[in-house]
């Protein structure tokens, strides 16, 4: 899979979506949704018997009003005969307490359910995002996968914690209303059946409408998120580079197509909740007028009008609610899809389904005819073969995508060749375990990215049951040792808290001693040496001897001081290598390494 595909299937940031594409995105949503209320299916049948019985228990007091009013209130009246009154009295008491205890033992349970699958969602999403390919995270901006772990869970949670349950226990409500009004008054049914016709196109012009809205809302906020998360992140880039003032004005852009779109969404909501206190008012008048006219002829007794009139305001009440269900319904809907649609997404760098096991690896790589390329229209290795010896240090030296970090990205696994395969002592790196690939090759970037925590928790990220001696070694090995004794902590320096704050050239030594450490058979320096200043380069020079002694290592690097420690110097252009040989033989000769080189020499004079 490419980039690019790769960006079209996960980045769901559109609106634009085909009829058929927004179909497969409902059926990939409601696939996610299956899995994570299949294992809590029995807690959800409790819900739902829970909710059953105490929305009957609820619906019943209109009744037992209009049989207090028609036969028990005579009764005391007529006769002074108090036991139908108290009859009544008591079972209103016992539904009530009892329906709202159950409504109570339903909230606790649909909290479970809910705490639940946001549980497995935001694990799901983690462990997954965390198993993607590096190809997929230099496609997919930290932005976006942020507001998938952020405001889309949070959307989500909102519509089970209240959005669900408001529909549910609404349309439960609304249901059993209906058949006690039909039980109790069957004409007073009917009234409230036929303007049920114009209270569906009502609900089904707010949905349609709020689909489009909804979707529309969540682009814009992830578009949102995205820019905030992208300019605080380089913020550095900013004050630099004085975007302040275009950074303000395109972010003021974004917030007022945020804006505008809730706007919309407001005025939606504010043409259907009128149109539906209007259909409320027209039916519950209805049944007055029509009940009115049958209690004059005696058809109706009063007692059971007023029934009537609470179902039909009972009726509508949970219609509100179900309208604030559609509300929060859209965005959540959009929410899940994107959701989904990260977790459908698959590794471009899949496990072996067999993996071999490589215990002790020597550190021989080999390429084989390799072919790759980033996308399909572009090839970066056409037709690559090269042979590493364990044990050899090579340098890789050429101009800006000549192919030098792909090569490396290649022997690392972070991508797979497009043909050919790259080899560890024999084994096809693709059939390798990912054990043993992980702590066979390790590579030191130029990032040299620090986790929260201390400096020893950082050292020992490759090996974490190291001892704080083995700490200590692997970064006297490395030169580390004297600068993080003098932090406030030394090695218990927390490295995000004011006092443990490094510089670049120290994370780059924390990062030697958490490869040393690791003691990995290969190892790859990509521009690690980049963050040092000359002075501190030249200081770690014997540590870098004593780091990549006994080990096959790839170095890359502009530096052609660093390029000297190398056994073997590799020129590459164009993806091929154009010169192999020592650093010395190819400075005393004529090609393309040794121009490199008298140019080197000539800055530093």
């Amino acid at each position: 899979m490419s980039a690019t595909t790769v960006t079209g299937t996960s980045g769901e940031d559109r609106s634009d979506y085909t009829r058929e594409e927004s179909r497969a995105i409902r059926r990939r949503s409601l696939r996610l949704l299956g899995s994570l209320v299949s294992p809590l299916r029995w807690q959800l049948v409790l819900a739902g018997v829970v909710l059953i019985v105490s929305t009957a228990l609820r619906v019943a007091g209109p009744a037992l009003v209009g049989y207090g009013i028609t036969t028990a209130l005579p009764a005391v009246v007529d006769r002074m005969d108090w036991m139908p009154a108290i009859l009544v009295v008591a079972v209103y008491l016992v539904t009530g307490i009892a329906g709202a205890a159950l409504i109570g033992w339903y909230a606790v349970v649909a909290a479970r359910l809910t705490q639940a699958i946001m549980f497995d969602l935001r694990k799901r999403i983690f462990l997954h995002t965390q198993r993607l390919s590096l190809e997929f995270h230099e496609s997919y901006t930290s932005g976006r996968i942020i507001s998938r772990q952020t405001s889309d869970l949070d959307t989500i949670r909102e519509l089970l914690d209240g959005g669900l349950n408001e529909l549910v226990s609404g349309l439960l409500y609304g249901g059993f209303t209906l058949i006690a009004l039909l039980l109790l008054d069957w004409q007073s049914g009917v009234i409230l059946l036929v303007m049920g016709v114009p209270l569906f196109l009502l609900m089904r012009w707010f949905y349609l409408r709020s689909q489009v809205v909804y979707r529309e809302s969540r682009v814009i906020s992830a578009k949102v998120i995205v820019k905030f998360v992208e300019t605080m992140t380089g913020i550095r880039a900013v004050k630099a580079f004085r975007k302040e003032p275009r950074n303000d004005e395109e972010f003021g852009a974004l917030a007022s197509d945020y804006r505008d779109i809730n706007m919309r969404s407001i005025r939606l909501f504010g043409t259907f909740e009128p149109g539906l206190m209007a259909v409320a008012s027209v039916t519950l008048g209805v049944v007055v007028l029509w009940g009115g006219l049958r209690v004059l002829d005696g058809a109706l007794a009063l007692g059971f009008l007023l029934s009537a009139v609470l179902y039909v305001r009972n009726f509508f009440a949970p219609m509100q609610e179900v309208a604030f269900f559609l509300n929060s319904y859209q965005s959540a809907t959009a929410a899940l899809e994107k959701v989904s649609g990260v977790l459908e997404e698959q590794p471009t760098v899949p496990d072996p389904t067999s993996p071999i096991d490589l215990w002790k690896a020597r550190g021989h790589v080999r390429f084989e005819d390799v072919v790759f390329g980033y996308s399909g229209d572009r090839v970066i290795l056409p037709d690559f073969s090269l042979d590493i010896p364990a044990g050899q240090t090579i340098a890789l030296v050429g101009t800006t995508g000549a192919g030098k970090s792909t090569l490396a990205k290649l022997v690392a696994r972070f991508y797979d060749p497009t043909s050919g395969r790259v080899t560890l002592d024999g084994v096809d790196l693709r059939s390798l375990h990912p054990k043993d690939l992980r702590r066979a090759i390790v590579m030191v970037t130029q990032e040299a990215y620090l986790f929260s925590g201390t400096v020893a928790d950082n050292i020992a990220l490759g090996k974490p049951d190291a001892t704080l001696e083995e700490i200590k070694a692997a970064a006297r090995a490395v030169g580390a040792h004297e600068f993080i004794e003098a932090l406030p902590d030394g090695y218990g320096t927390d490295v995000n808290k004011r006092g443990g704050r490094v510089s670049a050239g120290q994370r780059q030594l924390i990062s030697f001693a958490r490869a040393f450490l690791a003691d990995p058979a290969v190892l790859i320096l990509d521009e690690a040496t980049a963050s040092l200043d000359i002075p501190s380069e030249r200081l770690i020079q014997d540590a870098l001897q004593t780091l990549l002694s006994d080990r096959t290592a790839i170095i890359i690097a502009h530096r052609l001081s660093t390029v000297a420690i190398a056994d073997r110097v590799l020129v590459m252009e164009h993806g091929r290598i154009i010169e192999d040989d020592e650093p010395d033989t190819l400075i005393a000769g004529t090609g393309r390494f040794a121009q490199l080189h008298a140019a080197w020499r000539e800055s530093l004079v």
